[in-house]
């Protein structure tokens, strides 16, 4: 006599099909749910009171003066140039920390999000004894070649690119650990280069 299959709640766990998520079932205990909502109040709050206190009134007469789209157009500008300079110095630097193994790799990666814990007035002050007029980089760039970076629209990209960059590199390098370097190395077995494989592989 053979026994029936087990179905339902008593069988085994599927092979197959997609894998759902799973997820604590009850509320939230009281010592998480308190804080949670704190924090939550926290981020919120200042956001509510900045459209409280919009002078909604005078925003068309304020939107379509010649200052505001001035500042507009300098803060686009220097956004994107920022978020370019990024890319093309950044991306390279995660899979510098993502793929290559050398020595010191954990002292470059916390260097590179260093500028993430810097309060806004230190790195300025960074930046500047940098590349100032007198800084380390910059009398040489002064001198040489008679670049000043400071009050300038070009001194605001980098320091844009300065405290947006380690974001960057640290989101695209845990891509790249969490990708399978597997299709990488076929690419490198077929012929490719290191540099055609991150470009032809790696960045798409």
């Amino acid at each position: 006599m053979s026994t029936p299959h087990k179905t339902g709640a008593a069988a085994g766990p599927r092979t197959g099909g997609p894998r759902r998520r799973r997820q604590i079932r009850g509320g939230a205990p009281l010592p998480l749910l308190v804080p949670a909502l704190i924090g939550l109040a926290f981020l919120v709050l200042p956001l509510v009171a900045l459209l409280i206190r919009a002078p909604w009134a005078s925003m068309p007469e304020l939107l379509t003066s010649t200052e505001v789209w001035q500042a507009l157009r300098l803060s686009l500008i220097c956004a994107t140039a920022a978020t370019v300079v990024s890319l093309v110095i950044g991306v390279p630097l995660a899979w510098l920390l993502a793929r290559v193994e050398f020595p010191g790799r954990g002292l470059v990666r916390a260097l590179v999000t260093l500028p993430l814990v810097l309060p806004p007035v230190v790195g300025g002050v960074a930046l500047l004894m940098a590349l100032g007029r007198n800084g380390v980089v910059g009398q040489w760039l002064d001198s040489w070649f008679g670049i000043t970076l400071p009050f300038t629209t070009t001194g605001v990209i980098l320091a844009e690119a300065f405290v947006a960059m380690p974001f960057l590199v640290i989101s695209v390098e845990g891509t790249l650990r969490a990708a399978d370097p597997r299709y990488e190395e076929a690419a490198t077995t077929l012929g490719a280069s290191r540099f055609t494989a991150f470009r032809r592989v790696t960045l798409p």
